[in-house]
């Protein structure tokens, strides 16, 4: 399939973090953006955001993003889907409860842009490292895009309830992902779909707020962020490492040229920028701040686990922001909010 130049895209759940920046990038490269909501008060916030392009920004309510037709209207007219909305929870104690929402509401976007007369053109689905990783592989790994997330899926269908709230929502990811190549794949055999697929797998994603209005207002990476690096309450070692992360201007970029460059139809991308330990970003932040310095050793063990980018670098063209700017536009966006 062609990739777009121009036109409209779908952007679900656009009042989310990352989903937010997205629109923000499609808008600013000259797209038409519809984004979805469940309610018409969640699009409030994102409307004013999103002021200075009120000509080229609609948003559609969606209060049920499983139910069959779904997204009918919302697709109508729009060139591209790009479908971030799904749950981001770790305190689930059924796994129906990320499950059901993150598989039907994939397969309801995608039902909905193959019915007949449809002209959407390039999906872009956003998944996870969380459908890449598999917990019981040994380290130290590099994974690339072509491992799955084998262990998870089998504790949920095994344990159930009972299985860890992690474990519940990289499954919730790893179905939904699944899911949706098997129905791409299934539409190209059959040739009953017009569309192509680009899924990309983030880590963690950091990077200045949009919308946000109070620190309660972030989501679980920010607030994460926020909450080590800034208020510096964390109950945990600062050496803890956490998997890799990514700036949200960079994955924003990473949706445009997945919907943009042809060589990307197809494909599955690992988005991410490096892995990291707390410490490092703490160590960043204070600096920044103009607090004292620890006085620790700042060496740091080799990481068990990497992410293997590459292919983003080689087939989308993308570049990464290092851990610096991003911390310090993040620094700057709380200082202009008051909050450090």
């Amino acid at each position: 399939m062609p990739p777009i130049k121009s036109g409209k895209v779908l952007v679900t759940g656009v009042n989310g973090f990352i989903a937010g920046w997205v629109a923000q990038e499609l808008l600013a490269q000259g797209f038409s953006v519809r984004g979805t909501v469940r309610s018409a008060e969640k699009a409030t916030s994102i409307q004013k955001v999103f002021a200075a392009y009120a000509d080229r920004f609609e948003f559609a309510v969606v209060e049920d993003i499983t139910l069959p037709g779904a997204f009918d209207d919302a697709v109508k007219g729009v060139d591209a889907i790009a479908h971030l909305a799904s749950p981001v929870r770790v305190t689930a104690t059924d796994p129906e409860e990320l499950i059901r929402p993150a598989l039907g509401g994939t397969t309801s976007v995608l039902r909905s842009a193959s019915a007949p007369g449809s002209s959407v053109k390039r999906i872009v689905y956003v998944s996870s490292l969380a459908a890449v990783v598999d917990s019981r592989r040994p380290k130290p790994i590099v994974y690339t895009e072509a491992d799955w997330n084998e262990t998870e899926p089998a504790e949920v269908k095994e344990k159930g309830s009972e299985a860890s709230p992690a474990a519940m929502y990289r499954t919730s990811k790893t179905l939904a992902e699944q899911a949706a190549w098997d129905m791409y794949r299934e539409g190209r055999e059959k040739g009953t779909i017009g569309w192509d697929l680009v899924t990309l797998c983030p880590p963690w994603t950091f990077g200045p707020t949009l919308g946000a209005t109070t620190p309660e207002d972030l989501n679980v990476s920010i607030g994460t962020w926020y909450a080590n690096c800034i208020k510096e309450d964390h109950d945990f070692t600062p050496w803890s490492m956490g998997p890799s992360w990514v700036d949200v201007r960079d994955f924003a970029t990473a949706t445009f040229l997945s919907l943009t460059k042809p060589e990307a139809g197809g494909e599955r991308f690992i988005i991410s920028r490096s892995p990291f330990y707390w410490k490092q970003w703490i160590t960043i932040a204070r600096r920044l701040l103009g607090k004292p310095e620890s006085g620790d050793d700042e060496s740091y063990p080799e990481f068990e686990i990497v992410y293997n980018s590459q292919k983003s670098k080689d087939v989308l063209g993308l570049r990464y922001r290092d851990m610096e700017e991003t911390a310090a536009s993040m620094i700057a966006d709380f200082k202009a909010k008051g909050w450090c």
